[in-house]
């Protein structure tokens, strides 16, 4: 009987810590079930209920809560509508903003119930706590995936989806089981929707994904995303342009098979389009000029000194012609650009031709970079890009001297 004894006040204590945890959730928490079921068919990152759990007992609880009913009222004030971040905390505000006495009552005819019953009230409560757990970020991801393949899905919804996979796909293991889940098919098809602002979003959720990640990116080369993201390149919006630059950018980052498909797909005529478009959109130059250094150095760094679009003289006047730009930061990016590409050039006079201009716009900008050394607040950044300038000069000068030099001989 002795061994029997602590057994039944466990099984007392645990029934009564149950009642207080049950009659906690039924007199506050029955309506919040009712507002769950109503949207329990959606889940959004936004508000998400969160996953509950306590070591409290019920001597604790019921302390706590008789120290708290004594706060007053202005306890509750402002309370409204907060979020838990487990079931102690959920419990704490519940009880301290609840009457004791009421609490006991209830708890005492809980106690009472059958076992039958009480299995039942448990099972309503695990029902309850089930619906307002946390969902994963794979279950949310195959909601959202589940929307862009739902045809009937609306407009808003498609566009709710679409946001929730750019947050969620930052995390690489989410980025990588995109393909598991029968994402990327469905994204890469809203390339060709025909709202602007799905064609957009779907591209930033793309580039997102594949950026530093070389098994995403393969996968997404290997459906053709490539020519979709080309095309829009040519879009007459700035934002759907931009946002096929970033996606074209992290896909043929460091993927040598990436810009082969790149030239492939004529996506250096796409840039010249672009720069001899967007006059007026410094943001997208910056975007084509940095693409085009990236691609140069890449050239460079797996041995192939010269590059097909090397050819297209056109194109690099442009890049030229951007050094004497307005714009001091998109300066810097196209000496980056031209420094590379005077790496990749041959001593060939047509070769060197394609830079006429160069010494023009350099004397341009060092003319410009004078005036700037004499504000302090732009004087560090000005001395930086001069000593990029004069690299540049003296490497198109050492160029030359080479053109030169072989044309006497």
């Amino acid at each position: 009987m002795a061994g029997a004894q602590p057994q039944q006040r466990r099984r007392c204590r645990f029934g009564a810590l149950l009642a207080s945890v049950f009659a906690t959730v039924l007199l506050l928490f029955s309506p919040a079930a009712g507002a769950v079921e109503k949207g329990a068919n959606r889940s959004s990152l936004l508000g998400q209920p969160r996953q509950w759990a306590t070591g409290k007992d019920e001597g604790e609880i019921l302390a706590e809560a008789e120290a708290r009913g004594r706060g007053g009222e202005d306890s509750a004030a402002g309370e409204q509508g907060r979020e838990f971040d487990s079931l102690d905390g959920m419990l704490q505000w519940a009880i301290g903003n609840s009457d004791p006495d009421k609490l006991r009552e209830k708890a005492e005819e809980i106690e009472r119930l059958s076992t039958d019953e009480l299995l039942k009230r448990q099972l309503e409560i695990k029902e309850l706590m089930e619906k307002l757990r946390m969902p994963s970020d794979a279950e949310l991801m195959k909601i959202a995936i589940a929307d862009l393949n739902n045809s009937s899905a609306s407009l808003e919804d498609r566009k709710r989806a679409l946001q929730e996979l750019f947050v969620l796909v930052e995390p690489i293991d989410n980025a990588n089981d995109l393909e598991k889940l029968g994402g990327l098919i469905p994204l890469i098809q809203e390339l060709s929707n025909a709202d602007e602002g799905i064609r957009t979003t779907s591209a930033w959720v793309l580039g997102k994904a594949s950026q530093n990640n070389v098994l995403v990116q393969n996968q997404i080369l290997t459906y053709g995303a490539l020519e979709r993201l080309v095309k829009m390149g040519y879009s007459s919006s700035e934002g759907e342009a931009a946002k096929a630059l970033y996606a074209i950018s992290s896909l043929i980052r460091d993927n040598e098979h990436g810009q082969v498909l790149f030239l492939s797909e004529n996506g250096y005529a796409m840039l010249q389009h672009i720069l001899s478009t967007a006059s007026n959109s410094v943001r997208l130059q910056r975007k084509v000029v940095s693409l085009l250094a990236y691609v140069a150095d890449f050239q460079l760094s797996t041995g192939k000194l010269h590059a097909p679009f090397l050819s297209n003289h056109h194109f690099i006047k442009s890049v030229v012609h951007m050094i004497s730009a307005p714009d001091l930061d998109l300066q810097e990016k196209a000496l980056l650009a031209v420094r590379s590409l005077l790496q990749l050039t041959s001593d060939d006079a047509a070769d060197l031709q394609m830079f006429s201009g160069l010494d023009d716009s350099l004397e341009a900008l060092r003319v410009q970079l004078d005036v700037l050394t004499s504000n302090d607040d732009r004087r560090e950044y000005a001395l930086e890009v001069e000593i990029l300038r004069r690299e540049v000069q003296i490497m198109f000068q050492q160029k030359f001297n080479e053109v030169r030099c072989c044309n006497i001989s």
